[in-house]
């Protein structure tokens, strides 16, 4: 259920809204809008008559939600989330966003000269990997808190926002410490204790689908960072695991689409792992752009054939920069600019 709350409402009446939401036993989550605001209920409110929220002061209605992601609907909240980064950029608006960087932090030389190849380019954040989740034990795990460190410096020089995945609750103080936005990759899509966690953090979360994960999956998993409070989420689309073996994963573009219909949050496409191959980045990221996406996460390294982790799907700087320009007469057909 949302509690739609009068234009000329007040802070105290919304206050006290949630305050008698708290003595029910129910859970209140503010979403403030441009003209007005709404409040959430979360729980079961059925112990309560319809409408029992309607007498309160500053109240317009109570309205019920079917779809059982009630933060994450667009039935709650009809305008779409902007997420605001720290260098006045932004994921979710007109423009869209641009993510690219390595798989993997290698050293502080590779990020620093990555990120000033990729902010000379237009990207809007860097990203790259300190923690990596790997099938093989026996591959590179990454840097760690050294990746970090080297990370943080980037942002330094170029004043870009960093993005990083974050694999464990524990983690979450100590990668919040450095990075801008977390991300929880497509393995711990519904590892929910971690969801939890990142919302708690406060920082915006880039949730990706899980490889076999459905759409009402896929929002639920984003409801869990929700409701904690943190509104600052961004779906990624990253391929799904079908019966085709040609491409690493099937990247599912008709998801950005549905998203759009379904929810109010930013959607983002991965091409790099969603098609596992160099050769499809360059017009899968053409295509997400048609259908609508908010903004792609592209790896890229300046030399892919030696790069320690997921070589054959990255793009070299060159070809990342020559991807930039060939997206923006793509933009300007669907009304968006890049």
């Amino acid at each position: 259920m949302i509690i739609v709350m009068k234009a000329e409402s007040t802070k105290e009446d919304v206050a006290h809204v949630l305050k008698e939401i708290e003595k029910t036993g129910l859970k209140g989550v503010l979403l403030q809008g441009t003209n007005r605001n709404v409040i959430a209920v979360i729980g079961d409110e059925r112990i309560l008559p319809q409408d029992f929220w309607d007498v309160l002061p500053g109240v317009e209605k109570s309205v019920p939600i079917l779809a059982p992601y009630k933060l994450a609907s667009r039935e709650g909240k009809d305008f779409n989330t902007i997420i605001h980064l720290p260098n006045g950029k932004t994921i979710g608006g007109e423009k869209i966003a641009v993510i690219a960087g390595p798989c993997a932090i290698e050293s502080k030389e590779q990020i620093v000269e990555i990120a000033k190849r990729v902010k000379d380019a237009g990207a809007t954040a860097i990203r790259g990997g300190a923690f990596k989740p790997r099938s093989n034990p026996y591959t590179f795990q990454g840097l760690m808190e050294e990746g970090l460190i080297h990370m943080a410096h980037a942002r330094d020089v170029t004043g870009l926002p960093i993005v990083t995945e974050i694999l464990t609750p524990e983690h979450v103080k100590l990668v919040s410490k450095y990075s801008d936005i977390l991300q929880v990759g497509t393995r711990n899509m519904q590892n929910f204790l971690l969801l939890r966690a990142v919302g708690e953090s406060g920082k915006p979360v880039i949730l990706k689908r899980g490889m076999s994960a459905t759409h009402d999956e896929f929002l639920l998993a984003a409801e869990y960072i929700l409701s904690q409070n943190n509104p600052n989420v961004i779906l990624c689309e990253r391929g799904i695991r079908t019966f085709e073996t040609f491409t690493r994963f099937t990247l599912s573009l008709s998801i950005v689409p549905v998203l759009k219909e379904m929810t109010h949050l930013p959607v983002i496409v991965d091409p790099s792992h969603g098609t596992g191959k160099r050769s499809l980045v360059n017009p899968m990221s053409k295509g997400a752009i048609a259908v609508g996406a908010d903004g792609l996460i592209i790896e890229t390294h300046p030399d892919p054939e030696k790069s320690f982790v997921d070589g054959p799907q990255t793009i070299d700087l060159d070809a990342f920069a020559q991807l930039m320009e060939e997206l923006k007469p793509v933009a300007r057909a669907v009304g968006r600019e890049i």
